[in-house]
């Protein structure tokens, strides 16, 4: 479905300044079997709005299609994400001085991991997640999960189930929602008189500046920044009370959201507002030259990649995040530059990348294969993936972190 209007004022005044081509949902892996089938390929656009400055993309993919049985995102796969997680719902419990049995909800709530924070914290909990293969490894963690999309409806449902919520969290989810009325009206039905919610979101300024161009895939509807998150949600009487930025997936905005007038509005507001224009984040000309450094940018990398396959060179691919596919696809590479991915979750091994058909193995043949290079396509967790992988490059391995700018990491750099 074209998306014509802005998704937060609803203003037609958009205009394109990203083109990455068509391509398959990110995280929609294959079987063998479907290798032969059609696969449908979206437009990848991202348009901005020069009424409040949202950024997003032209094209909404039916959630259904990519938030399923078979999704294969877990957010329990890595320690940096355990840890980000496991701190967050402690840090919210000791700065709200939550009760005892408070209330908690997570929208897009995974595998459980915040909600064991929550509740390790003596919280009532509650997770809402559509994927019906990810909310079933929740309830078997101990988390009570529905399995189901955030809506005014559900929370109609759960309000008479369980009484109002103290705390609403959504990690890496409000970006993928494209009725956002729909999901401030559903807060605003569940939030007791003083209740908060949580929104963590990839910053669009960390995007620009850091060429962070493949967190764009059709999971991501908006590219989020500070300035169209206060005009949103004055629109039903809320405001936005403080934010901090959060190092996680390359730079993440941390926004915290009540009532109007019930929690006092923090100095960080007016000096991010500032730095946001600083950025440049709502100049046209500089959204342009972040497309002109992408195409420069895929020039380079893929430059790199050909030079090595011609010395001979064996690379692959360490990781499989939706991310990588996004680079993947739109730079064109495929199994004739990387024989492999490498992969931790079960759900993404033996299957294939989207698009470009690259088979994906387990973590370990990176060190029983000991190919040249591996490309890290997770580069958000290149630190972790490095550490784990230590005796690869004791053996002459050499990664390469893609992004922001291609660099080559050996035992002796």
């Amino acid at each position: 479905m074209l998306k014509k209007n802005c998704r937060m004022c609803k203003s037609s005044n958009l205009f394109e300044f990203l083109d990455l081509g068509f391509s398959p949902p990110s995280d929609d892996f294959l079987t063998k079997e479907q290798l032969d089938c059609e696969e449908v390929h979206y437009p990848l656009k991202v348009n901005s709005c020069r009424d409040c400055g949202l950024v997003q993309l032209n094209y909404v993919v039916p959630p259904h299609l990519m938030f399923n049985e078979n999704y294969p995102y877990e957010s329990s796969m890595t320690k940096t994400g355990r840890e980000h997680f496991t701190s967050m719902g402690m840090e919210i419990c000791k700065r709200f001085d939550l009760k005892q049995d408070s209330f908690v909800i997570d929208i897009g709530s995974n595998v459980g991991v915040l909600l064991a924070s929550f509740k390790s914290q003596g919280m009532r909990v509650l997770g809402i997640e559509p994927s019906a293969n990810i909310a079933k490894t929740a309830i078997k963690n101990g988390i009570d999960t529905k399995i189901a999309f955030y809506s005014s409806k559900l929370t109609q449902e759960i309000k008479q189930q369980f009484g109002n919520v103290s705390v609403i969290t959504g990690t890496n989810v409000f970006a993928h929602i494209d009725d956002l009325d729909d999901f401030a009206k559903a807060c605003d039905t569940l939030l007791t008189d003083d209740g908060i919610i949580v929104i963590e979101a990839p910053f669009l300024g960390s995007m620009l500046d850091n060429l962070e161009y493949d967190t764009i895939y059709h999971e991501h509807l908006s590219y989020l920044s500070l300035k169209p998150m206060i005009k949103f949600f004055k629109k039903f009487g809320m405001e936005v009370f403080d934010i901090t930025i959060q190092s996680i997936h390359g730079g993440t905005c941390r926004y915290y959201i009540c009532r109007e007038g019930k929690w006092k509005v923090s100095d960080s507001i007016a000096k991010f507002l500032q730095m946001e224009e600083e950025q440049g984040l709502y100049n046209e000309e500089r959204l342009k030259k972040f497309s002109y450094d992408v195409r420069a940018h895929k020039q380079e990398l893929t430059k790199l990649l050909i030079d090595l396959k011609r010395q001979g060179k064996k690379i692959v691919g360490v990781s499989a995040p939706a991310k990588g596919n996004t680079l993947l696809n739109y730079c064109k590479i495929g199994p004739e530059i990387l024989d492999y991915l490498t992969e931790r979750s079960l759900l993404k091994i033996g299957k294939y990348s989207p698009g470009t058909h690259i088979p994906v193995y387990s973590d370990e043949m990176l060190m029983s294969d000991n190919p040249d290079y591996g490309l890290i396509l997770a580069w958000n967790f290149a630190k972790d993936i490095i550490e784990n992988n230590k005796e690869f490059m004791q053996k002459g391995g050499k990664f390469i972190i893609p992004i922001p700018i291609p660099t080559i990491v050996s035992n002796q750099t």
